[in-house]
């Protein structure tokens, strides 16, 4: 029975069984086995003309069936084993499954090992290469980390090769890839979400203020990452110079990210929730942002994946909209076993979200949205939509009430409108609309087939799309409207922003808390009008003393830059803005000297991390750096100190600027409002050249190389 760890050795792992009628096969064309080039059945589809079709992973040409068990059919095992002789069968083999939740799991003989950020990157690659690995990329999202292959028929050893390069002191993390099902976050059921509206006869008013929101912004300048089943980037309301930027398809990698299978609707429409231009039938949330579509096929886990984030982070989205995730159970029945299974999330995918919610933006954090789920059941056990970093959305209905299906619990951030469904034995009355009004995929292929009814004759959109699938695009316009408004917004920013724009909808059977906060609906539904309003700049009540400075950081010394600092009010919270250019980030120590009045002690803000990464652009305050809350209520006037210290030899760079801002108290705001400048100041000492000097010339270690 294999144990995976998907955190670090002391974390939790899950075990894998063998599935008693489970199968998979792998065919080198990429068809399945009851399809061939010819009008003429092959012979090995017999094989799998009785079993039922579980799972289908067509670009890699797998497929997961489950074999009947009548007494007198051909066995488990004797299936594989006639399938293996098939001259169009790559692989015929078992299938493990979950041991809690036995939902199928596929492995791949690839594994993703992270070594400590400290370890020697030569020395990393030779521990791989003894354990028989072949290193197929480096992924750019975490340092000494490794996608690795082992030797092609390792089968289930890479489950024992990844165990035992985990128990290694400089191993950090080390699970193989494995793949499980990744679902849309779609319940397949005119815009009255936006605005207060008759669809049919009916008025409807439980909407998310976005029509009044566009008289202040829409959307402008922002980039919104939708990372999907494709999106159909010939759709009319998609037209338009700049509104289609850096498209990807990641499997197989390349510029089309253009839906490829039939029933591959489901990110046309959740793109156009987010970013619809409302030229000719439908409106976006935000439709003037930009949109990234990013095509992910790939199963739940995989390495492409993680991938995606890095990609969306780099090619500069400012939002990352997710409306998938692990399978749901069903949300109409509470005995389903699936509501208790946990889906965790590979180290490989929370290091390539940490690295896009940390990195991007410029160092001010790419917003990370998901779906929260659409099987009445606790979001908390999706390691996807509950990681810190994500704002979980849930979905709320035409009615101002919660949808029957949507997840809840501890993650959820915030709700958004969707469609619903109706449960008489709970009580729950039918919807007043078919659900959402958004883009479909063009032609016969999307939702709505040319039916009038079901959207437009013309197949270009569908009226009931819905879920929380639709929520999170929704949830992510409204972050567009806030950042279009605001864009120096920090991500931690733009989540208060959301908490405090939420309206308190369904007062009692949302069950808030004192805080204000409901399990149901997060801080409660989003009101995009008030959002835009709050991220309006305000008189601001806060001291930024900075200085270019463009000087050397010089290998194996010590360099001291200074900031003197005048204001004498007490704060309310302090934060540093660092902007450096180095060849290997992975060899400085930055540390912050308060000045000695406020009897707060150094703190370091950045410990030899980021590896090969050429350069340190970043915002650290109290929630990144909790140290520097103890900064608030004092004085900080005096004299600041930045020290970076070069502590390997090879690698030199250069401070571009260094800043300290000051958020003032009541007080302090009416201080400054009669002044009409701050008086800054900025000197620059090295510390202690001839000693560096010497030490390097004494010691200079063989030169190791930084890929």
């Amino acid at each position: 029975m294999p144990t995976v760890h998907f955190g670090r050795k002391d974390e939790a792992s899950f075990e894998l069984e063998a599935s008693p009628d489970l199968f998979a096969v792998r065919t080198r064309s990429g068809r399945p086995l009851t399809r061939s080039a010819s009008p003429v059945a092959s012979p090995w589809s017999a094989h799998v003309a009785d079993c039922s079709l579980v799972l289908d992973f067509p670009e890699a040409g797998v497929r997961v069936y489950r074999a009947p068990t009548r007494r007198g059919g051909p066995s488990l095992q004797a299936r594989k084993n006639a399938l293996r002789a098939a001259p169009d069968v790559r692989f015929a083999g078992g299938v493990l499954v979950d041991a809690k939740s036995k939902a199928p799991v596929l492995y791949t003989e690839n594994l993703f090992v992270k070594f400590v950020d400290s370890a020697d990157p030569a020395a990393c690659r030779a521990v791989l290469q003894a354990a028989g690995l072949a290193i197929k990329n480096e992924p750019a999202y975490a340092v000494n980390a490794f996608f690795c292959a082992a030797p092609e028929g390792t089968g289930q050893q890479v489950f024992d090769i990844a165990q035992a390069l985990l128990q290694r002191p400089d191993v950090e993390y080390s699970h193989p890839e494995l793949i499980r099902e990744r679902r849309a976050r779609l319940i397949f059921a005119p815009q009255w979400h936006l605005k207060k509206t008759r669809v049919g006869q009916v008025e409807i008013d439980a909407h998310a203020n976005v029509e009044a929101a566009h008289a202040v912004t829409r959307g402008e300048g922002v980039t919104i990452a939708v990372i999907d089943d494709g999106i159909d980037i010939d759709h009319i309301e998609f037209a338009g110079n700049g509104k289609i930027v850096a498209p990807q398809d990641m499997l197989p990698r390349g510029a089309d990210p253009r839906p490829r299978l039939a029933g591959n609707n489901h990110g046309t429409a959740c793109a156009g929730v987010a970013v619809a231009n409302g030229s000719t039938g439908a409106s976006g949330v935000a439709p003037a942002a930009r949109l990234m579509p990013i095509r992910l096929q790939a199963g739940l886990g995989s390495m492409v994946e993680a991938e995606a984030f890095r990609y969306a982070a780099d090619q500069g989205a400012d939002i990352i909209s997710c409306s998938w995730g692990p399978p749901d159970g069903d949300w109409w029945d509470p005995a389903d076993p699936n509501h208790r299974a946990v889906a965790p999330l590979p180290a490989s995918t929370r290091l390539a979200m940490d690295y896009a919610a940390t990195l991007g933006r410029g160092g001010k954090g790419c917003v990370l949205m998901f779906a929260a789920g659409n099987g009445n059941e606790s979001v908390d056990n999706d390691g996807y939509a509950s990681h810190p970093a994500v704002l979980a959305i849930a979905a709320c209905n035409d009615r101002g009430q919660r949808a029957i299906y949507s997840d809840f619990g501890r993650a959820i951030w915030c709700s958004f409108p969707s469609n619903d469904f109706e449960l008489p034995e709970a009580s729950h009355p039918a919807p007043l609309t078919p659900g959402i009004w958004t883009t479909d995929r063009g032609g016969a292929a999307g939702y709505n087939r040319g039916v009038a009814s079901s959207g437009d004759a013309a197949g270009l959109f569908t009226n009931s799309f819905g879920g929380t699938s639709s929520a999170c695009p929704g949830a992510a316009g409204v972050a567009a409207l806030i950042l279009a408004v605001q864009p120096g917004l920090r991500r931690s920013d733009v989540a208060d922003l959301l908490k405090s724009a939420c309206d308190r909808i369904d007062p009692q059977g949302g069950r808030y808390d004192a805080a204000g906060r409901s399990a149901f609906y997060g801080w409660g539904r989003l009101n995009a009008l008030r959002a835009v309003e709050l991220a309006r700049p305000q008189p601001r009540n806060e001291v930024t003393v900075s200085r270019r400075f463009d000087a050397p950081l010089p290998d194996l010394g010590t360099v001291r830059f200074t900031l003197d600092v005048t204001e004498s009010t007490p704060v309310q919270a302090v934060s540093v803005a660092l902007d450096l250019a180095h060849s290997y980030i992975g060899d400085l120590v930055v540390t912050l000297l308060p000045p000695a009045t406020t009897r707060v002690p150094s703190m370091v803000l950045h410990q030899r991390a980021g590896g090969t990464r050429n350069s340190l652009k970043k915002v650290y305050d109290a929630q990144n750096t909790p140290a520097l809350a103890a900064l608030g209520g004092k004085v900080c006037a005096g004299r600041w100190t930045l020290q970076v210290q070069d502590a390997e030899a090879q690698d030199s760079g250069t401070l571009a600027s260094f800043s300290v801002r000051l958020v003032l108290g009541p007080a302090g705001a009416r201080v400054l409002a009669a002044r009409k400048a701050v008086t800054t100041k900025a000197v620059t000492k090295k510390v202690a050249p001839k000693k560096a000097a010497a030490r390097k010339q004494a010691s200079k270690p063989v030169a190791r190389p930084r890929t």
